[in-house]
């Protein structure tokens, strides 16, 4: 080799830069392929970033990092991986700058993304700037969380509540976000009640004395006396959880956070349409709902009975209704009187039983009479 080539050889050694470990450069990628990325840093050899110095979630890949000719910074793990290369890393550059953001995030008590990547004992695993942050099961939801592997791949803004970057330990807190929402959701839905307005809610939950409904943010009560103008033994009887409802508001507390609903409310009251349902001399049909020494009350259609006396429920004499009747028992009754402004219908089991058998067709048959029409019409000649 000539003098003049070895000055040239030393002038492009000299130009090179020598990788140190733990140092962040700055590179023009190469190559991607699912192995890694392939970088040049201006050294004589290549760096390359095996796939697991990607990034610490899984499921990035090193197509999501980076394109040839793109530039990158990245981080010297080793001057030579064994086989001539310099070992990078795209994780570690990732980690020390995720470190410091999760830090003012944290300062600033602002939001971040994360991303959950695995469930692991007490609560999961995300990733945030980079970083895996553990967050609690207790700080996952506002809710009882029953199995943490739900939340696996998805994402959500999360409140950064305890860090320690020596420990290498970060806590996030997606409940705390959840609170803060769910708070300002209810600010705004107050802000838009007013009594006697009706609203589109979701039935979320039913207990013993009514359903709760979801109008928005804020759950409602309608109370079991505001479900239907029927008799209801269980709110299950007239909605379902997640149910879509039309609902009134009856009243309201900001400072309770307690908001009363009615469904009933937004239907027509049975007693206004009364005139176009009902008149006087109708037989129809209706279920015994209550018996009281008197008589006993027949439900003709939701939120509209009426009254059958004692003496109207059956030809022979009863010294009480339960003689003859029974709660859920379904007759026939013939509607005697309407008393619109009272609020009280008459009926008639007796009168109504007169009626039907009055109006029963006569009918003659061989079997039963062992009469033809022909008997009956030689008959009549005879006479």
């Amino acid at each position: 080799m000539s003098h003049d080539m070895e000055e040239l050889m030393e002038e492009i050694e000299k130009s090179l830069i020598r990788p140190k470990r733990g140092e962040v450069v700055t590179g023009k990628v190469i190559q991607v392929s699912d192995k890694g990325i392939t970088v040049n840093i201006g050294y004589k050899a290549d760096g390359i970033v095996p796939r697991d110095e990607i990034s610490n979630d899984p499921t990035i890949t090193p197509q999501d990092v980076a394109k040839a000719d793109d530039e990158i910074s990245v981080y010297i793990i080793k001057t030579d991986d064994g086989e001539g290369n310099v070992l990078l890393s795209t994780k570690r550059v990732e980690h020390t700058k995720g470190w410091e953001d999760l830090e003012k995030i944290h300062d600033t008590e602002s939001l971040v993304e994360s991303k959950v990547v695995e469930s692991v004992k007490g609560g999961v695993i995300a990733i945030a700037r980079g970083i895996r942050c553990f967050i609690p099961a207790s700080q996952l939801s506002d809710r009882y969380v029953d199995d943490l592997k739900t939340f696996v791949g998805k994402s959500f803004n999360a409140k950064v509540i305890e860090i320690d970057r020596q420990k290498n330990k970060a806590v996030l807190s997606r409940k705390e976000v959840l609170q803060q929402e769910n708070k300002e959701k209810k600010a705004d839905v107050f802000a838009k009640l007013e009594k006697g307005m009706q609203i589109r809610g979701e039935v979320k939950r039913l207990t013993n004395f009514g359903a709760f409904v979801d109008i928005g943010g804020i759950d409602g009560l309608v109370h079991i006396s505001e479900l239907s103008w029927g008799r209801v033994k269980n709110p299950s009887e007239v909605v379902s959880v997640e149910d879509q409802v039309e609902v009134k508001v009856i009243d309201f507390d900001e400072t309770t956070g307690k908001v009363s609903l009615s469904i009933k409310q937004t239907q027509p009251e049975p007693w206004t349409l009364i005139a176009d349902k009902f008149k006087a001399g109708d037989i129809l049909e209706g279920k015994v709902v209550r018996l009281v020494d008197f008589g006993a009350f027949v439900e003709l259609m939701p939120g509209l009975d009426g009254l059958v006396h004692i003496s109207q429920i059956s030809e022979a004499h009863i010294a009480k209704p339960s003689e003859e009747l029974h709660v859920g028992q379904n007759v026939n009754v013939k509607v005697l009187d309407i008393n619109i402004d009272g609020k009280r219908i008459s009926l008639s089991m007796t009168a109504a039983q007169e009626d039907s058998t009055e109006n029963e067709p006569t009918e003659y048959t061989d079997e039963d009479n062992n009469v033809t029409i022909g008997d009956i019409i030689d008959m009549n000649d005879k006479k």
